[in-house]
C-alpha cells in the first residue's frame, strides 16, 4: 500500500531504478517518475511504467527503498542517466567468499563498511579506478574495482576477485541474509584492519638498523580479505592459499578454510602464522612464522630513514666538498652523494679491488654498535664502478677531523668479514687509515 503522509516531500521529480524491482517486474536501469519522498518511511513513491501493470491492478504507484533508486531530476536527465547506466545496469553480482568487505574506498587498505555473506548478491553501480590487489608473485590479480550496492543499502566498493558477475531482468535474486551484527567476530576484524610485516622489520626498528634495501621488500602477510588469497612475502620464498571463509578457533586463533593455513595472535602486535608448504598439505613442510604490527607503516619508516642518511652524508660534503691526501689521492663530492676518487693507486688490491673505476656513489647504510660509535662518527661504503659493470663496495668508519684547524676526514677500512648485513662487528686488525683534508 502506498502511504500518504504530511512529512512527505512531493512531485521531487524523475530517477533511475537502481535495484530492481522484484514483485512489479521492472528491471533496475528503468526511468520512473518519482512523486514523493518519505524520510521517515525512507521510501520513495514511484509510478509504475504502464508496460509493468498487471493486468486488473488498479495500483499505479511503487515504494521503493531511498537507496535503490537515483534522483535525477528532469525526465530528460533521467533519460541520459539511464543510458549511461545502461551498460551495467542488469549487473549483480554473488560473493563467492565469506567476509568478503566492501570498503569506502577502492583500496584493500580503506575502511570496512559491510562484509558479505557467502552467495550473498550485490548490485553492480559502475565499474572505478582502484590500487590493485596483488598477488604473491608481485602481479596484479585478475579482476576490478567496483561501486556496489547491497540490498540494505549499504554502499560502497568491492574488489571482483572473488565476485560471480550475472545479468538479472525478472525473478528473484535469491540473495543470502546479510550479515547479523550479533555474529561480528570483532578478534578477527582487528587482525583484518592491522598491517602485519616480517618480524626482522620489527628487531630492525628496535635496534636502530634500518636495512632499506630490506624495508622495501614489503615482506609480510596479507590476509588477502579482498580477493580470496592469503600472501605470504618472506626472504626465502612467496606463498599464496587461496580460502573460502576465515572462521574463528577460539583463543584468538582462526583458520582459513579450504587452505592449509590459520592464524593466532600471540600479542596486540604479534600474529602467529601457520601454514603447510607446498602444494601437498599432507606431504609438505608445517611452518610458523611471526608477523608484527609496526607503529608507522614501512615507506614511513624507509623515508625517516633516508632523510637520516641524507643528514649523516651532508655532515660529510659540508667539509668538502673537494678532499686531499698527501698519499691517497685526491676526492670529489656531489650534494648526490657521487664520487669520484683520482690517484687511489697506492689502494688498489689491499682496500681497493683492481676492477673498481674512480667513482661511483656513496652510501650511507651502515650501523654501529654502542662501543665502536664511540670511537667513530659513522660509517660509510663507496660503491664503486668497475670494468666489469658490477658495483664495488668498500666500506670506511669516519670521522670528521677539525683538530689540526685545516678541516677534514679521517677514513679507517673495514673488511668485509667485519660485517654482518649491514651492522660492522669490530675493526680490522690492522687497519688501513687514510687521511683527507679539506682543499680547494
Amino acid at each position: 500500500m502506498v502511504l500518504l503522509c504530511n512529512s512527505c516531500r512531493r512531485n521531487p521529480g524523475w530517477g533511475v531504478l537502481l535495484w530492481t524491482a522484484e514483485e512489479e517486474g521492472i528491471p533496475s536501469g528503468t526511468v520512473l517518475q518519482v512523486y514523493i519522498k518519505s524520510n521517515i518511511e525512507k521510501v520513495w513513491v514511484a509510478g509504475i511504467p504502464r508496460e509493468y501493470r498487471k493486468a486488473n491492478d488498479k495500483n499505479k504507484k511503487i515504494e521503493i527503498p531511498l537507496s535503490k533508486l537515483e534522483l535525477v531530476g528532469s525526465k530528460q536527465a533521467a533519460k541520459k542517466r539511464a543510458a549511461e547506466f545502461e551498460e551495467y545496469a542488469l549487473a549483480y553480482a554473488e560473493t563467492l567468499q565469506d567476509g568478503l568487505p566492501i570498503r569506502d574506498d577502492p583500496d584493500n587498505g580503506a575502511r570496512r563498511v559491510y562484509r558479505l555473506r557467502s552467495g550473498e548478491v550485490i548490485k553492480i553501480i559502475k565499474p572505478v579506478e582502484g590500487n590493485p590487489a596483488i598477488s604473491a608473485t608481485g602481479a596484479p590479480l585478475p579482476g576490478e574495482w567496483f561501486r556496489v550496492l547491497t540490498e540494505d543499502g549499504t554502499s560502497g566498493y568491492c574488489f571482483s576477485y572473488r565476485l560471480r558477475l550475472f545479468k538479472h531482468t525478472i525473478g528473484p535474486l535469491n540473495s543470502a541474509p546479510p550479515q547479523m551484527e550479533d555474529v561480528r567476530d570483532t578478534g578477527l576484524e582487528n587482525v583484518l584492519s592491522k598491517v602485519w610485516v616480517a618480524e626482522i622489520y620489527g628487531g630492525m626498528l628496535q635496534g636502530g638498523n634500518i636495512d632499506i634495501d630490506a624495508f622495501s621488500k614489503h615482506w609480510g602477510f596479507s590476509p588477502g580479505e579482498d580477493t580470496g588469497v592469503a600472501n605470504i612475502f618472506l626472504p626465502d620464498a612467496d606463498y599464496s592459499f587461496p580460502y573460502s571463509s576465515i572462521q574463528s578457533e577460539g583463543g584468538d586463533s582462526w583458520r582459513f578454510e579450504g587452505a592449509a593455513l590459520s592464524m593466532k595472535l600471540r600479542s596486540p602486535t604479534t600474529l602467529a602464522v601457520q601454514f603447510t608448504a607446498g602444494s601437498n598439505a599432507s606431504n609438505g613442510n608445517r611452518r610458523t612464522v611471526l608477523f608484527v604490527n609496526l607503529p608507522a607503516p614501512l615507506n614511513d619508516i624507509i623515508m625517516q630513514e633516508e632523510t637520516r642518511r641524507e643528514a649523516l652524508f651532508n655532515t660529510i660534503y659540508m667539509e668538502g666538498p673537494i678532499f686531499s691526501s698527501v698519499s691517497y689521492g685526491r676526492l670529489y663530492l656531489s650534494e648526490e652523494r657521487d664520487f669520484l676518487w683520482e690517484d687511489f693507486d697506492r689502494l688498489i688490491s689491499t682496500v681497493i679491488p683492481a676492477p673498481a673505476l674512480g667513482r661511483g656513489k656513496i652510501e650511507m647504510r651502515l650501523f654501529l654498535p654502542p662501543n665502536l660509535a664511540a670511537q667513530y662518527d659513522g660509517a660509510l661504503t663507496f660503491k664503486f664502478k668497475s670494468i666489469n659493470g658490477q658495483d664495488v663496495p668498500v666500506n670506511f668508519f669516519y670521522t670528521i677531523d677539525t683538530g689540526a684547524g685545516l678541516g677534514g676526514i679521517r677514513l679507517e677500512y673495514i673488511p668485509a668479514s667485519s660485517i654482518d648485513n649491514n651492522r660492522v662487528l669490530s675493526r680490522a686488525s690492522s687497519p688501513v687509515i687514510i687521511y683527507f683534508y679539506q682543499a680547494d
